[in-house]
């Protein structure tokens, strides 16, 4: 009884504050209807309605109003988003899903505008969400603007730009130890006309489950200001992380196992995923008679150390019998970015962004593996340098994007506006293994080199049409055809594959509507899509150990609709449902000795049904409050959808209290404490990764000036 009232308390205050607050609110002035531009879509920045893509943006102040402190809450509400927090990248990372489709490297991340991990895996571990100005979603891949490194959608961060947002400090506490603390300033000279900005934030999480949680420090530094004809930007990035991987959940026949104890961690005892990363970035924007030019060079380093173990297929349980396989690694990345385009105009109506880009990445990896004896609970766990080194890997892989584009969008109408590009696309990439086999009484080599290169022409063509209305209130019409392929994904796992996969490639056509009534006061969008795709990569088990191989065709299709309603700006509601069914086609893969063919089968961890619900009041001062919620429909957790998950519903709830320049405010996450599995394990086979515990933070923010 007492569990139940207090996983209840904080979402039954939020829904009082909400009652009480909403008859003040209706007889506030009607809010400010803003034409919302975005940025990720295509290189020239397109108002949100006249948009020929399913894009969705959120704003910081609303994540900062809802609690908001990783990608699962900060897209809460976004539709036919499903985020897994946590997964392979350890507890700071998260496994998105976007068209019902959860891949790891299947979407682009980009950070201000910059590919962030995009030569190879999209780098969420070292995502940071402090000072966002908003982040934008697009649906569907972007082969134009970005070419091999979208495919299912772009996530894109964006943060204040230099000398702008505001100036605050927060500091906070929560459950299991857990604390973090920000700054963020912006400094504005207007004498030089330079302006910069510091962010610096450090956090500590600690999870329920055993030996689980990370500790991360970040720091941004932004400088902006006019340099000779032009105006340039640069911006250094640093992040150090610290984690403490928990262990996914073995499934064994149907059903999650319940010979492993739930949080149990059966890592080494030495286990961590530790990583330091730089990057830094410097654009210049200049006009030229033939328009704006733009370009920007981005450059990152990562240095990974990992150490981390897994149980096997059928486990003993007796801590001496040898049950699981392990390995410490060192991983090292360098990654670049390259764009130079003009924005041309060619009439009043027509515009051209045309230019060359290019992602180059080189990656290795260095790896000791080994075996051990671990209860189940983990509870004798052993310390990975005392242990017999069984094989030892490296593998190496270079990569190299390059593509040249252009974008053309003509409007024959104020209402009607068609989007064009096409991109050449040329891929060069050569991959390096060997393996070191120390079992027997002398060391046994093997080793592999495969190189792939490949021209391939990808494009898109999208159009809107405003079917009637103007400013505030009106219908608009849009639909698009994409055409895109990316090298398969490499993950420098410690099992070294020297063999280069094909391509994924893929192609969808989407179309839909969006429309907003009453001042502007209530919008909705209902969008319908259909995708095929071949050459998925996905993981298999080759004699016990992890790989991965294409998966032949499969088809995504679905429908998505949501909706937001809003009362004098300080009171919104928002709904979102989306059906996806994501199926295997001509697929055949072995399981054990036996040929299975897939056709027809859900992808696994796709659910069919998503729906979510929100409330959140955010007065300039006072008390306000928010409210999410997010059913997860039935999915199966293998591709022959024999082991059936059961739906879920997420609830996140947080209460505050501004009064000038201070606020005070309580979040609780998971409130129904949901342990449910969301994500499977890319090393370890047929196992998964569960839902974080609930978990309460208590903060204060104080913001400098008016």
């Amino acid at each position: 009884m007492l569990r139940t009232f207090r996983s209840t308390a904080l979402s039954r205050a939020v829904f009082v504050a909400l009652i009480t607050g909403a008859p003040a609110l209706a007889m506030a002035a009607d809010p400010v209807t803003l034409d919302t531009v975005e940025i990720t879509s295509s290189k020239l920045p397109v108002p949100l309605r006249e948009s020929a893509a399913s894009v969705a943006v959120i704003s910081g102040d609303e994540l900062r109003a809802r609690g908001a402190y990783d990608l699962r809450t900060a897209l809460a509400l976004t539709t036919g988003v499903d985020i897994a927090p946590g997964g392979d990248g350890g507890p700071a990372s998260s496994v998105p899903a976007l068209w019902g489709l959860r891949e790891f490297d299947a979407f682009l991340l980009l950070v201000d505008g910059v590919p962030w991990g995009g030569a190879f895996v999209p780098a969420l571990a070292s995502l940071d969400l402090a000072n966002v100005e908003r982040i934008e979603v697009l649906k569907g891949a972007a082969p134009v603007s970005y070419g091999a490194t979208s495919f299912v959608g772009v996530i894109h961060v964006v943060h204040y730009a230099a000398g702008e947002g505001p100036a605050r400090i927060e500091a906070g506490i929560g459950s299991h130890g857990s604390a973090k603390v920000a700054l963020a300033m912006p400094l504005a000279n207007d004498s030089s006309g330079m302006n910069a900005s510091l962010l610096f934030d450090a956090e500590k999480r600690e999870l329920e489950a055993n030996r689980a949680g990370y500790d991360r420090a970040h720091l941004l530094y932004r400088l902006g200001g006019a340099l000779g004809a032009g105006r340039f930007t640069f911006d250094l990035d640093a992040t150090l992380l610290r984690q403490d991987p928990a262990s996914p959940h073995p499934r064994e026949g149907r059903v999650l196992s319940s010979r492993f104890p739930l949080d149990a961690n059966v890592h080494p005892d030495d286990a961590r995923q530790d990583e330091n990363r730089v990057h830094a970035s410097f654009g210049y924007v200049q006009d030229t008679a033939l328009g704006e030019w733009s370009t920007r060079f981005a450059a990152s380093q990562s240095n990974v150390h990992d150490t981390r173990g897994f149980l096997r297929e059928d486990f003993a349980e007796d801590g001496v019998t040898p049950n699981a396989d392990g390995f410490r690694q060192t991983r090292d990345v360098t990654e670049a970015y390259f764009d130079t385009h003009l924005t041309t105009a060619l009439g009043e109506r027509t515009h051209l962004a045309w230019g060359i880009d290019h992602i180059y990445g080189d990656g290795s990896q260095r790896s000791a593996n080994f075996e051990y004896a671990v209860f189940p609970d983990g509870s004798n766990a052993p310390d990975s340098h005392g242990l017999h080194t069984d094989e030892r890997t490296h593998a190496s892989d270079r990569r190299d994007f390059t593509g040249a584009y252009a974008e053309l969008h003509h409007a024959f109408s104020d209402a009607w506006l068609v989007e064009a590009g096409v991109r050449v696309n040329h891929t060069r990439e050569t991959r390096e293994g060997d393996v070191t086999d120390l079992t027997g009484s002398t060391p046994v080599i093997e080793s592999g080199r495969d190189e792939r290169n490949q021209t391939r022409l990808s494009g898109a063509l999208g159009t809107s049409y405003r079917l009637w209305g103007g400013a505030e209130d009106g219908i608009t019409a849009f639909a698009n055809y994409r055409n895109t392929f990316k090298p398969a994904v490499v993950d420098l796992g410690p099992e070294a594959e020297s063999d280069i996969l094909r391509p994924e490639t893929a192609n969808s056509a989407e179309v839909g509507l969006k429309g907003e009534h009453d001042r502007g006061r209530f919008e909705w969008e209902l969008s319908v899509f259909r995708m095929d795709f071949r050459n998925l990569v996905v993981t298999q088990s080759v004699n016990g150990l992890p790989g991965l191989t294409n998966a032949g065709k499969e088809r995504f299709k679905g429908a998505e609709f949501e909706a937001r309603y809003t009362l004098a700006g300080d009171l919104s509601l928002k709904g979102t449902y989306a059906w996806h069914d994501a199926r295997f086609g001509d697929y055949v893969q072995l399981f054990g000795d036996t040929p299975t063919q897939l056709k027809g089968k859900l992808l696994e961890l796709s659910p069919q049904h998503l729906a979510s619900a929100g409330l959140l009041y955010a007065p300039a001062s006072g008390l306000n409050a928010a409210l999410t919620a997010n059913w997860v429909g039935p999915r199966y957790l293998n591709k022959r959808n024999t082991a059936r998950a059961g739906a879920y519903t997420l609830v996140d709830a947080g209460l505050g209290y501004r009064v000038e320049q201070w606020e005070v405010r309580v979040d609780g996450y998971n409130l129904g404490d949901r342990r449910d599995a969301v994500a499977e394990s890319e090393i370890g086979d047929a196992q998964y990764y569960r839902l974080p515990g609930r978990s309460y933070e208590l903060s204060v923010r104080y913001r400098f000036g008016k």
